[in-house]
């Protein structure tokens, strides 16, 4: 009776699971599951078959992203120098691993000709073995996602054909991908098993009395022989065997759970635990420092900073910010009431000028004849006045008393009149032009240190989207993004050709993953733009299995030059 109550128990926390899981991964759905025809019989049985692996697949391809992630993070530590190794081990660990690095550098100085080699070794062992443990479950992952799409749609091939049942194709289908799932199987060695794991899982072990093991098994459940030998299903045939298979898609889950808390990349907080500890004891000095100066320490030293610094934000924001922003507003606005003194200061430059013409024009009237002052231009009017001036000035006395050298002057004083008021005319309208230039500029401060706060203020709450963004940077990933599917049809081909099917198979999942990875980062700029429909199809006939790798590279090259959601961005 308890076995079968744990039985009962355990089948309802897997449709639970199952439930959830889809939920969460049709929110996120990438490539769809291919179906090789569209004239596929719409039965029931196809229909839940065909459901039942695109949300093993989604769920299978979350599981590939999540190792590829933490893959791609021991990678670069791997590719980083010895100096950048041990700074990992000791500084990016967490205060314990700090400790013992620490303490064993210390130790290697009395006792080792080389103190530092010793956490270099340990740095690259631990370093090299997440990355071979990882590197091997991807490539497992990427064959059991590329077994689920080719065998999906060799069913669906054998259902439009007409040559084999229905039943008969979807029983081959699940017996094929329930059984593929064995190449996950095995025993996954956990060297340091105890270190990192989660508090729930080492309790676990320690009520049994038994410590945790250093390895662990993944076992998936098979179909039974009398089930596996059938040709036709029943209805209830068939849901048993997709509840086998979302019941190793549960152990799975399970089995990653435990798996990536030891292989996983150290979490941000663990990797920048001196930064965080500085930050916090530095906020704790501060709020002693203010504790020691505010009213509960009978001081009143905040409360007169508070004020002196209210003094001067307000003082800030008058000179910089609104007397400029005045100032604009009255130029603005007084800008067309001047009119008037322009056009009178422009009026009293023309009577002068006038005057001056006029004078000017008699002297050599009465010198030269009036029919040469009416043909000579301004230039030639002071040139005649300028030869007689020289003449008086020969003999001022004289001619100060008899001649026209007073009246000369005087000509010139007008001119010298006129010259004056033209400048400051001229000096006037620059400045008036100008009052709204240095208006701006008494507000930039102002205007600088709001955007810097803003800036500051805003990195926090905005996460990057990454290759769904804009920009150049968004961009740039989509395209390499794009490279790497590329990258994989080319290896599929050439597995093919050398006849490695195995890796031809995974190297088909990988393409699966790419693919994936670009159907959900250009989905959304691709319909901004209009063109998502076409790239749609694009995506997907790239992920057909059975199509050449001829049309595949064409298809590529095509989506490289005509969306604009791939194409480079010019250079500005």
């Amino acid at each position: 009776m308890e076995y079968v109550r744990s039985v009962a128990n355990g089948r309802i926390l897997a449709a639970v699971f199952r439930r959830w899981r889809i939920g969460v991964l049709k929110s996120r759905m990438g490539v769809p599951l291919l179906v090789a025809s569209s004239s596929l019989p719409c039965t029931d049985a196809v229909e839940r078959v065909v459901q039942a692996m695109g949300d093993a697949g989604a769920q299978l391809l979350e599981h590939l992203h999540l190792v590829n992630k933490h893959l791609e993070f021991w990678k670069a530590r791997e590719q980083g120098t010895d100096s950048d190794k041990v700074r990992f081990m000791i500084l990016e660990r967490g205060p314990w691993a700090f400790f013992q690095g620490v303490s064993r550098l210390v130790r290697a100085c009395f006792w080792e000709v080389s103190p530092a080699q010793g956490l270099f070794s340990a740095a690259a062992s631990r370093i090299s073995e997440r990355v071979r443990v990882l590197t091997d479950f991807r490539t497992q992952l990427a064959t059991l996602i590329g077994q689920v799409h080719m065998k999906v749609d060799k069913m669906g091939a054998k259902v439009s054909s007409g040559h084999v049942k229905p039943k008969v194709a979807i029983s081959e289908c699940m017996v094929a991908v329930i059984k593929a799932m064995a190449v996950l199987e095995g025993d996954y060695e956990l060297p340091q098993a105890g270190d990192h794991l989660p508090a729930k899982i080492k309790s676990d072990y320690d009520s049994q009395g038994n410590s945790f093991p250093g390895k662990l098994v993944l076992k998936f459940d098979n179909i039974p022989d009398t089930l596996g030998r059938r040709m036709e299903w029943t209805n209830s045939e068939l849901q048993e065997a997709i509840q086998i298979l979302f019941n190793n898609l549960w152990k799975l889950d399970n089995f990653l759970t435990t798996l990536m808390w030891q292989y996983r990349r150290p979490r941000k907080l663990v990797r920048k635990w001196m930064q965080y500890s500085g930050s916090a004891l530095g906020l704790g000095v501060a709020s002693g420092w203010l504790v020691s100066h505010s009213r509960l320490s009978g001081s009143n030293d905040l409360d007169r900073w508070f004020q002196e610094g209210v003094e001067a934000s307000s003082s800030f924001l008058k000179e910089h910010i609104q007397q400029p922003l005045l100032s604009i507003r009255d130029e603005l606005f007084n800008t067309f009431r001047k009119r008037h003194r322009d056009v009178e200061e422009l009026g009293d430059v023309k009577l002068t000028a006038a005057s001056f013409h006029r004078m000017l024009k008699d002297y050599v009237a009465q010198k030269k004849g009036a029919e040469v002052a009416d043909h000579a231009s301004e230039q030639e009017l002071m040139e005649n006045l300028m030869e007689r001036y020289e003449e008086e000035v020969t003999h001022p006395v004289k001619n100060l008393l008899s001649g026209e050298l007073v009246r000369a002057v005087l000509i010139q004083v007008q001119k010298l009149k006129l010259d004056i008021e033209t400048a400051m005319l001229e000096l006037n309208q620059i400045l008036r032009a100008n009052e709204i230039n240095f208006a701006v500029l008494a507000a930039l401060p102002a205007l600088l240190f709001s955007i810097a706060v803003g800036w500051l203020l805003r990195r926090p709450f905005i996460k990057g989207k990454g290759a769904e963004g804009r920009g150049r940077q968004a961009q740039l990933k989509r395209r390499m993004l794009m490279a790497d599917a590329e990258k994989a049809v080319m290896i599929c081909q050439i597995s093919i050709e050398e006849g490695e099917e195995d890796d031809a198979v995974a190297h088909f999942g990988t393409l699966i993953y790419c693919l994936d990875r670009l159907y959900k980062a250009v989905k959304k700029p691709a319909k901004a733009t209009g063109e998502w429909s076409s790239l749609q199809k694009d995506i997907v006939d790239l992920a057909k299995p059975r199509l050449s790798t001829y049309y595949k590279l064409s298809i590529a090259a095509r989506m490289e030059r005509v969306y604009d959601c791939l194409v480079p961005m010019p250079q500005l």
